[in-house]
């Protein structure tokens, strides 16, 4: 009677389903980041639209809080209204048709808002997209 021994194989990694693993997290990794990236500006209650629409091709993102303290990008510090012109002429210069993300507090009154679009109008910037939260 013939006993068979069984060779020892090598043991293998497949790549297959480690190149599959890993463009899932290529893909994860980019829609986490595209989504984050669309809202550059301060935390604000924004008000409700049943058509609000983000503007992904905007560079420039301003946020005038409830209590009228207006913020450039990110700075941490409040700039005064009526030096706002002055800091986004630089902005408007520098690059090729800008547009702004306006992040508006729904409590900021009507008038102060205007002040706001004015002081961005006279600093030449004239694509603006006011920003709103989506209602169900």
């Amino acid at each position: 009677m013939k006993i068979e021994i069984e060779k020892v194989r090598k043991a293998r990694v497949e790549i297959l389903p480690l190149i599959d693993i890993v463009f899932l997290l290529l893909v994860f990794f980019i829609y986490a980041m595209l989504s984050m990236a669309v809202h550059r500006a301060l935390p604000v209650t924004l008000p409700k639209s049943t058509t609000a629409d983000i503007d992904k091709n905007a560079r420039l993102s301003i946020t005038v809080k409830s209590d009228g303290s207006v913020y450039l990008d990110l700075d941490k510090e409040p700039v005064p209204i009526e030096s706002l012109a002055e800091r986004l002429n630089g902005t408007a210069m520098s690059a090729n048709d800008p547009a702004v993300l306006l992040f508006a507090d729904r409590n900021l009154s009507y008038q102060y808002l205007f002040k706001v679009l004015d002081q961005i109008r006279t600093a030449g910037l004239t694509r603006i997209s006011l920003q709103a939260e989506a209602d169900e």
